[in-house]
């Protein structure tokens, strides 16, 4: 029998019965945070981190898993708390100025603006649960270290980080899947720290 807020004859179904059947779920808003990693010796550099490129299926309000091969899912009631890409920027910026200390790391859609000696370019085609255990974001990295328009030297990264949402409660679950995400990234901030200070 379908549940209503209100009978037809105008009266309510006992009022308390009929707020929390009419009432959405509430929803969670949740953040990337930076991790810790070791520093690199790069002397005076200015790196300037480009707009970073996302896939147009995560770029959405909730967060994103794979269900099958062919199938992904995007939660309702578990959102970010700003659009992924500029927190991916902005996360991402943190974890390379704890990275890299001698560098002066400015991201380009900014407020700040520079004359880089090095360029930064990252497109991400995958960043999330990928329904098997672990979240796998897959990166292209490019690096200009003249700050010139020449050919940028351009590496694809794999990283995986072992994840199970093993806990029946929502809420927890998905704190884990962002938490496991900021691992990641995290990652992903060390190998791109290895290659400026390689030079």
């Amino acid at each position: 029998m379908r549940r209503r807020c209100l009978l037809g004859s105008g009266l309510l179904l006992g009022p308390l019965l009929g707020l929390a059947g009419c009432a959405s779920p509430p929803v969670s808003y949740y953040t990337l945070a930076a991790r810790p990693g070791s520093a690199h010796a790069t002397g005076p550099r200015r790196i300037e981190l480009r707009r970073i490129g996302l896939a147009g299926y995560l770029d959405r309000p909730g967060l994103v898993r794979v269900e099958s091969a062919y199938r992904v899912s995007v939660a309702d009631t578990e959102r970010w708390a700003e659009p992924l890409g500029r927190m991916v920027e902005r996360v991402l910026t943190e974890d390379l100025v704890a990275r890299l200390p001698d560098a002066a790391i400015v991201a380009e859609t900014g407020a700040i603006t520079t004359e880089p000696d090095t360029v930064l370019e990252i497109d991400i085609s995958r960043f999330e649960d990928d329904g098997a255990g672990e979240v796998v974001l897959l990166a292209q990295v490019a690096l200009r270290h003249d700050g010139t328009h020449r050919p940028a030297d351009a590496r694809t990264l794999r990283l995986t980080v072992p994840y199970t949402e093993n806990n029946s409660r929502q809420a927890a679950a998905a704190a884990g899947l962002v938490a496991a995400m900021s691992t990641a990234l995290g990652m992903l901030a060390d190998r791109i720290a290895e290659r400026v200070a390689a030079g």
